[in-house]
């Protein structure tokens, strides 16, 4: 695991303006996915100070779905925790790896209500949620547990993100050894781009986020790109419309729809969401994160 953490951390590196930012980390595929556990061992080591909170098992597909946290009736995932373990409970070798035995959105509050005060002391400065076994586009995002924990997040008041990729496996954490894997592969891509976005969005003065959105970025399949600096991030809106006004960037003020643009290469799509109603924001809104997010936005 110390290897794989180095291969994932060596070109993207926090700045000293996003050192020791505090981040919960969650998803809706599981806390012992190959997937997020990549993205703790890769944001450790480029400075992050982080706690992962996810669901005991894969909780894809359950929106904003919220229930008290249970004892567990059978394992969890992978085997990671047996029939019996509590509702909650953490890593035997690092407790700052975490389940919940209930949806995304209750894991995510779990992380900043009961977690962040433990670890750091006050709430966190930022939630990443996912990335996603596939990707979330369009209106299709209000069943996402993704989507769901990040909107959770926003309304919190903490800024967040929902990533999803179209590369990648329900596999576990175990198999990131085998670094040729199928499985390996898109989680080491996916988070090298992660860790370059949330660096590039955190290296700003002010507010991270205006409140009350969230961003959802999707990553296009790995098949024909093979590393991070292959893909490039473009502004996008949710659904397409032509009578929005969106924020004018690259000749227009009609922002191109996140389902038609990720089809067209190596890209990551960046639409921006209301946390409530999981819909578009207006062009004001827009434009404050193509502001914030200029250095690595380009044009599809």
């Amino acid at each position: 695991m110390r290897s794989f953490a180095i291969l994932l951390a060596f070109s993207f590196l926090a700045t000293s303006g996003v050192l020791g930012q505090k981040v919960v980390l969650t998803n809706d595929d599981g806390w012992a996915v190959a997937q997020i556990r990549a993205e703790y061992a890769a944001l450790k080591s480029a400075g992050f100070d982080v706690i992962l909170s996810a669901p005991a098992v894969d909780k894809s597909g359950t929106g904003s779905s919220t229930a008290t946290p249970t004892v567990l009736t059978s394992a969890c995932e992978f085997n990671s925790c047996p029939a019996g373990s509590p509702a909650t409970a953490s890593n035997a070798t690092d407790t700052r790896i975490n389940y919940v035995n209930a949806f995304p959105v209750d894991a995510v509050r779990f992380g900043i209500q009961t977690l962040a005060p433990k670890f750091f002391g006050t709430k966190p400065d930022f939630v990443i949620s996912g990335s996603n076994i596939g990707n979330n586009l369009g209106s299709g995002i209000t069943g996402s547990g993704t989507v769901g924990a990040a909107s959770e997040a926003a309304k919190e008041g903490i800024p967040s993100i929902a990533f999803s990729g179209a590369s990648g496996s329900q596999v576990s954490y175990t198999t990131l050894s085998q670094t040729t894997a199928s499985s390996t592969v898109p989680a080491n891509i996916y988070t090298s781009l992660i860790i370059k976005f949330v660096n590039a969005l955190l290296n700003n003065t002010g507010a991270i986020l205006p409140a009350g959105i969230s961003l959802n970025v999707n990553f296009a399949s790995t098949s024909s790109c093979t590393s991070a600096s292959s893909y490039k991030f473009v502004l996008t809106r949710l659904t397409s419309s032509n009578s929005a006004t969106d924020v004018t960037t690259c000749g227009t003020n009609h922002l191109p729809a996140e389902s038609t643009v990720i089809k067209t290469g190596c890209i990551a799509t960046v639409s921006v969401f209301n946390a409530t109603t999981k819909a578009d924001v207006g062009a004001a809104t827009q434009q404050v994160v193509l502001n914030k997010l200029s250095s690595i936005l380009s044009c599809s």
